[in-house]
């Protein structure tokens, strides 16, 4: 649980680092969106999350994996790109 915290902090730490004063507020980045996903995580592992409540949570949270997987591939395919 304790690494559990460590990414939860680190996460918001690096959204908080990455905001800029000019930056509208309702903006969602990606390390927000890690950080949402760490949040389900450690919240789902302390039993915070009633019985009737996971699918939802579940669905959620594959559907959040998942985008996080493409912007990675996205991202890789764009380094790949400028590097070759």
């Amino acid at each position: 649980m304790a690494d559990e915290n460590k990414q939860a902090t680190e996460a918001a730490g690096q959204t908080a680092q990455q905001t800029q004063p000019q930056q509208d507020q309702t903006e969602l980045t990606i390390n927000d969106l890690n950080a949402v996903k760490v949040i389900i995580d450690i919240a789902s592992s302390r039993g915070a999350f009633k019985p009737n409540e996971m699918v939802g949570v579940g669905q959620t949270y594959n559907k959040l994996v998942a985008f996080l997987e493409a912007v990675q591939k996205q991202a890789d395919a764009q380094k790949a790109q400028q590097g070759a």
